[in-house]
Formats: structure tokens, sequence, C-alpha cells
């Protein structure tokens, strides 16, 4: 395995790392006030300052890197490593700024892969030109969403169209009034095998029955970056045959094909997130200091600084490893390394996070640092693209199989 970075990469790096020092960390309290001053502040891509910043990545050749393939920037996914953790250090604005981020990333991937070309025309090129956003509609209130085949809202066809009836909540993107179409999962045939009963069917935000109910918090934060968490209501929402997804049936497999790259993608940004963190955990333990010596000589900060360090490094590795699988073996053959990172990600960021706001006192707690937005949000990736527990479950029956195997070969050996 070899995880040194190319010379494109380097070059990118390079030219990313200019354009974060000379506009993006500049323009990020502006970019707040800009939202605060909104008088709809999930109106977020409206901002004259992340329009500012969008036409500046394009014009750096930074723009739609995470898409591999033609209609992306067509890097692989170790290469992409490196630039989607710089962005992770500027979670709110780098991901938008760059046309890389959630939840679009992962559509755009889903329709390049999935779409028809009549798909592509209407939705996924306005989507890599920046031209619209999108949710993905899968989680509901009523069910446990963890087991994505509980999904209960029905997709029924009806002569040329179907009609879908159901609940969705926490659908980031959706109250942002930019999103103009969704991705909808829901059941076409309750009858078939488990993994077959699901569809996926795409639904313009102007569709009549479809409303938008509600912004959901995240401990309180509204997450006004990602055009807020929505909960969302699809009464007789009809829509044309020809807007499903592959085809009926497909929509459990082409959902498992959307999350192994978003996965990994989260992970690569939170690691960002975690440098910035360990940054402004050292730059605060230098300058505070209480009874009579700066926090830094304190040993239990250096203790939180030194575990901090390993840790974001081993995480650096075990995502490297997954992305170079993922490039080499394919998305399934990295499936055991996927489940890995997005278990060990999140909490692990979450731990340096923690200490991080314990460093800064009261104002870890406050608006006036990036950590406890940060917080709350990288708590929230320990359910997004599934729960810790569904992971280290299917894991541990992977892994449980794998030895078992390992110990029937020997003994048949």
């Amino acid at each position: 395995m070899d995880f040194s970075t190319d010379e494109r990469t380097e070059l990118l790096k390079k030219e990313l790392v200019d354009f974060m020092y000379g506009h993006v960390y500049p323009a990020e309290a502006e970019y707040e006030q800009e939202l605060e001053a909104m008088e709809d502040p999930f109106a977020f891509s409206q901002s004259p300052t992340l329009q500012r910043l969008r036409a500046e990545a394009r014009s750096r050749g930074l723009w739609n890197l995470f898409l591999p393939g033609e209609e992306g920037a067509g890097l692989t996914n170790l290469q992409y490593a490196p630039l989607a953790e710089i962005t992770g250090r500027s979670r709110t604005l780098a991901p938008a700024a760059l046309n890389c981020a959630a939840p679009d990333t992962g559509n755009m991937e889903l329709l390049a892969e999935f779409g028809t070309e009549e798909q592509k025309d209407k939705w996924l090129k306005p989507l890599l030109a920046g031209e619209i956003r999108s949710a993905f509609a899968m989680t509901e209130p009523a069910v446990a969403s963890s087991d994505a085949t509980n999904v209960e809202t029905s997709i029924v066809r009806d002569g040329d169209d179907y009609v879908i009836n159901g609940r969705k909540w926490f659908i980031t993107g959706a109250v942002n009034p930019n999103c103009e179409i969704f991705i909808v999962m829901g059941k076409t045939d309750p009858s078939a095998h488990r993994h077959r009963q699901q569809s996926q069917i795409l639904v313009p935000r102007d569709t009549p029955g479809l409303v938008v109910k509600r912004a959901m918090t995240v401990f309180g934060y509204q997450d006004h970056y990602n055009g807020g968490h929505g909960e969302i209501e699809f009464n007789d929402v009809r829509v044309p045959a020809t807007n499903i997804i592959g085809g009926e049936g497909e929509g459990f497999a082409i959902a498992q094909a959307r999350l192994g790259p978003g996965r990994i993608h989260h992970c690569m940004r939170a690691i960002g997130m975690a440098e910035r963190a360990i940054n402004s955990m050292c730059e605060r333990a230098d300058e505070r200091v209480p009874f009579g010596k700066p926090l830094s000589d304190q040993g239990v900060v250096r203790d939180w600084i030194a575990e901090s360090r390993v840790r974001v490094e081993q995480l650096r590795l075990m995502v490297l490893k997954t992305a170079w699988l993922m490039d080499t073996v394919g998305n399934k053959g990295a499936h055991t390394e996927i489940q890995a990172i997005k278990i060990a990600t999140p909490s692990t960021v979450e731990w340096i996070l923690d200490k991080a706001i314990q460093v800064h006192g009261a104002a870890g707690l406050s608006q006036d640092t990036f950590l406890a937005p940060a917080f709350a949000y990288v708590r929230s990736l320990r359910f997004a693209d599934g729960p810790d527990e569904v992971h280290k479950n299917a894991l541990a029956r992977n892994e449980l199989k794998r030895q078992r195997a390992r110990r029937e070969a020997r003994a048949n050996a």
C-alpha cells in the first residue's frame, strides 16, 4: 500500500491550502453574519460570500473534486482524501464553496451511476454546476430507520405515474429553498424479498402534496450551512413513472452503493475538523495561565494533546487504507474497512473536540469558537449513514464468519 500523493494531488493541495488561507478562513465570520441577517437563514446558497468563493474555486479548478470520471474532477478516492480533509477544517463553508458538500455529493454520485440520460440532463447537470441543491429522503420517524428495509413510505404505480405517501425527517438540505429535487426511498412491493421491496424516485420540490413541515435541530443548532434537516410529508404526491431510479426493487442496493463513498467522505472531512481542534487546543493552552503557569504546562492537558495527535494519525491511516482499497478492489471489497472507519472516526473526533472544548473553558461552549457546533455535528455522524451499533454488529458478524472459515481450513489442511 502506497499512500504517497502524486503530482496532481500535490498541486491541488497547494492550490486548496492557498484558497483556504487566502479566501475561506477570512470569510467565515462574514458568512455567519450574512446568514444571521437573512430573512431565510436556510437559503445559504444565496449568500454573496459563498457565491464569491464558489466563483473563485471554479477559477482555480477546485470544483466537484469528489466525483470520479469525466463528469467530475476524475480523482481517485486516495487522491481526494487529503483534499477533503483540508475542506473539513472549515466544515460550514469550504465543502459548499467547492460544490463538495453532502448530501449533494452522494446524490450526484447516485445520479451519475444509476440515472437515465433524461434524469442526468434534468437534475445532475444543474447539480454539477452548483445551480441547485438536493436532498436524500430515507429516514422516517415512525420506524427504526437504522434498518433501511423498515421504511414505510409507499410508492404505488398508477398508470403512467407513481403516487407517494409517507413521512420523513432529518432530511439534510430539505429546508433550503434552493433544494429543488428530492431522492425519495420507499416501498413499491411490500410482498417482495425484504431487500427488493424498496425503490428510489425523483420528486421535484414544487410537486403538489410535498410539504416541508419544519426544520429539526441538532442539540439546538439549526445547521443552516447544510440547508437544515427537514421533516417532510408526502401526501398523494404524483410524479411520472420515468422518475424511478434504476427500477422497481433496486432502491436498497442503490442506497448501499450511495452510502459507501458518503461514509468515507464524512470521515475524511472529520479528520480535518480534528486537526483544527488540535490547533485551537494548543494555541489556547499556550495563551491561558491559571494558577501561575500556562495550561500547556499542565500534565493532563499535555496528555490530551498527545492522545489527540496519536488518535488522529491512526484515523488518517485507516481512512487512507480504505480509500486505497476502494480504488483497487471496489467498494464491496472494502466493506469491512468502510465499516471500521465509520465506527472509529466520529467517536474519536468527538473525543478530541471534547478535550479542545475543555481547554477553552466556557468559551468552548459558546458561539465564539467553532468547537460547540462542530461537536454537535460530529455527534450526529454517529447516526448518519447508520448508527455505530449497526456497523459494529455487521463487522463482528463478518469477522466471526471469517475466523470460523480460517479455523475450518486449518482443520481440513
